[in-house]
């Protein structure tokens, strides 16, 4: 069915509506009701209608600019990533006159967050938006007003449940915590104890993923290992020499303590900490493949590394907007990320995108 060649008359036949309800829906023009949208979008699913999207490349007038609203970066980390995908994105998309644009803030700083919010509500001829929510509030706040201006928006890295958004792409935060406990508890022995990693903003409403992280974690420890002996060490983001001290007394009191996980990009930190030491952990777990977690990785300081493709994240996302406000194709409401396991082992033979 989706093979054969579908007019906007043979749509509007099976979809029981006007052939001008059809058009305004195709082309995103004009008032259509909600009831009449929903029974074109199911045809257009059904028949797997796909636009000429070379005549709109070709014939289009309009210029569609995409915002991204992403923590700054420094080169490699996680959100440096995130901004390769939608640049790789927006260049294969400049044929259909897309762009995509960036307002940045400081991860974990409410204000800057906020400012960043509030430079997007300023922002002219925007088509769609693409959110890291950061702070649930102030993300809410700004959705209200894309509402009132009917611009489509989409979540990367974290999900916030219940609102309008198009689509939420990135990982299932809790299912990634439960995996990550139920590998590092394959290297348990009776009498060892377990250290959670943990930063000086743990209870920032900013640290959304890390505690959905923790609290799956916590659940498989919980349901297998109710019993272990469980102690957090804070640290600080920024302050290695405050964190050596933190960890030098650590190990010192709790030489039991081998085992240990970090919930956030960080776990070099710690590596670093056990290699410079001298320390040896049974079993180290981490997120993202950051060029130095990578690298401890292999010398054997963290023994997994749970990945998250951070490039195809924004790539998919970008794309996706495009096939909704471009192509007036209906995507899919949420694209969970594979839960990728990397050991010192497999790590050479790992790519994310090609």
């Amino acid at each position: 069915m989706g093979e054969q060649n579908h007019t906007i008359k043979d749509i509007a036949r099976l979809a029981g509506v006007s052939a001008g309800t059809v058009d305004r829906v195709l082309h995103n023009r004009g008032d259509v009701s909600a009831k009449s949208k929903a029974k074109v979008d199911k045809v257009l699913n059904e028949i797997n209608y796909q636009p000429n999207v070379f005549a709109i490349g070709l014939a289009a007038k309009k210029k569609y600019t995409f915002l991204c609203i992403i923590p700054y970066y420094t080169e490699n980390d996680y959100w440096y990533s995130i901004a390769l995908g939608a640049e790789r994105a927006g260049r294969e998309l400049s044929p259909f006159n897309v762009s995509v644009k960036y307002i940045q803030y400081t991860h974990g700083n409410r204000t800057s967050f906020l400012e960043a919010c509030s430079k997007a509500e300023l922002e002219q001829g925007i088509d769609a938006i693409l959110i890291a929510p950061n702070f649930r509030e102030e993300t809410l706040t700004l959705l209200r007003q894309l509402a009132e201006k009917q611009i489509p928006y989409a979540f990367i890295d974290f999900n916030i449940e219940g609102v309008d958004a198009l689509m939420y792409i990135g990982q299932d935060s809790f299912q990634s915590g439960y995996i990550a406990a139920k590998l590092l508890m394959q290297n348990y022995q009776e009498g060892q104890e377990l250290a959670l990693f943990l930063n000086d903003l743990k209870d920032s409403p900013s640290q959304i993923q890390m505690q959905r992280r923790l609290e799956g974690f916590m659940q498989y420890l919980i349901e297998e290992h109710d019993h272990l002996v469980i102690h957090d060490v804070i640290l600080n983001k920024t302050n290695p020499e405050e964190n050596k001290v933190v960890m030098d007394a650590f190990f010192r009191e709790k030489p039991q303590a081998v085992l240990g996980a970090v919930f956030n990009s960080r776990v070099y930190q710690v590596a670093s900490y056990l290699k410079e030491s001298g320390q040896a952990m049974a079993g180290l777990v981490g997120y993202d493949l950051l060029k130095e977690s990578v690298a401890y990785l292999k010398s054997g300081q963290v023994t997994y590394l749970i990945g998250q493709r951070p490039v195809l994240q924004s790539y998919y996302a970008i794309r996706k907007l495009c096939d909704q406000v471009v192509f007036k194709r209906a995507v899919e409401p949420v694209k969970y990320m594979p839960i990728d396991i990397l050991t010192k082992e497999n790590i050479d033979f790992y790519f994310e995108f090609e």
